[in-house]
């Protein structure tokens, strides 16, 4: 089957279960595909598909998930996908009865993912309610605790290697700006390496137990904060400063006194742009005030964290092997695998 009833124009009035995605620009590599769920203005770099009565537009939403349109692109180096080459993709139309069946088992099967999703957050949610209720609001301190700056909690700052990192050869894995995720966690599937001397071995190695904050980024994101938990050390990059607490503190209590909802007004209030970006400085992170409880409290709070963490852990593992089953049933389903008229 050919599609139709597509267009182009700068702005464009679409109705609801209109098939959406990038069309022109670095985003349709991401491959993302929407399904309007009302009326929607939509502009000129999206491509529009409005589904006859033919075809259910859960059905050619999840063929489009499953058969991403940046196949479509003829040049990587600026990325488009022409109207005409859209309308001439074949796909087997099964009835609409089976059309409607395939669409119920994949949203019944992305629904698990929608849950388990929901689970990690709640966990991230967890940690912050902790927080709060063995420290109180760090906004008010009404458990009294004193007051004090980040330097009286720092040890040692550092800021990371400038070396030029590889995407494949160099002995230590080293962590960028993009490898520490909002809410204070990492992310490592985007990784390069780098080779360090005996030197710079101790210098811009990051261990277990020590605090990473990245020091510029967007306003919105500079700041983000992460414990690093890995029994492997890593190398990190100039964009980081690393933390190491001295005997007054715990590195868990410092991150999530930054990633509470008062420590990340205080960072984006405190960021200086500079050329587009932001920067706190790793002098300037040592002047934030904190209040300081005992050392024993935040050990109790890091072990608190630490079951939260490895709970989130499994759950992450679950939702990536989630994820590639829920890929691969849509590879059978569009495959005629599953279903037969």
């Amino acid at each position: 089957m050919h599609f139709s009833a597509l267009f182009y124009c700068k702005i464009q009035l679409v109705p609801e279960n209109t098939i959406l995605f990038a069309k022109s620009g670095m985003s349709i590599l991401k491959n993302r595909v929407y399904k309007t769920t009302h009326e929607a203005y939509i502009v000129n770099h999206l491509a529009a598909i409005i589904c006859s009565n033919e075809i259910e537009p859960d059905y050619l939403y999840y063929f489009f998930r499953a058969n991403p349109p940046s196949r479509l692109v003829l040049d990587s180096s600026y990325p488009s996908i022409r109207l005409s080459d859209i309308g001439e993709i074949d796909i087997d139309l099964p009835s609409k009865a089976i059309q409607k069946k395939i669409s119920k088992l994949l949203k019944q099967a992305e629904e698990i993912i929608f849950k388990r999703k929901a689970q990690i957050e709640a966990l991230d949610q967890l940690t912050q309610s902790v927080f709060l209720e063995v420290f109180g609001d760090p906004a008010t301190n009404p458990k009294k605790w004193p007051m004090g700056f980040i330097k009286d909690l720092a040890l040692k700052t550092q800021y990371g290697t400038s070396k030029k990192a590889s995407e494949d050869t160099g002995k230590y894995p080293i962590l960028r700006m993009n490898n520490i995720t909002y809410e204070g966690h990492w992310d490592l599937t985007d990784l390069k390496y780098v080779d360090l001397d005996d030197k710079e071995v101790e210098k811009y190695l990051v261990h277990k137990g020590e605090l990473l904050f990245n020091r510029t980024n967007s306003k919105e994101l500079v700041g983000k904060t992460a414990v690093y938990r890995f029994e492997k050390p890593m190398a990190f990059a100039g964009y980081l400063v690393k933390l190491i607490p001295n005997e007054k503190a715990n590195a868990e209590f410092i991150s999530a006194y930054l990633n509470s909802k008062y420590g990340k007004s205080i960072l984006f209030s405190m960021a200086k742009n500079i050329v587009g970006m932001a920067n706190i400085n790793a002098e300037e992170l040592k002047s934030i005030k904190i209040y300081i409880p005992p050392k024993q409290l935040q050990d109790q709070f890091a072990e608190i964290v630490q079951k939260i963490e490895s709970q989130r852990e499994l759950f992450k593992k679950g939702l990536v092997e989630l994820e590639k089953n829920f890929n691969s049933l849509m590879q059978r389903v569009f495959k005629g695998e599953l279903f037969n008229d």
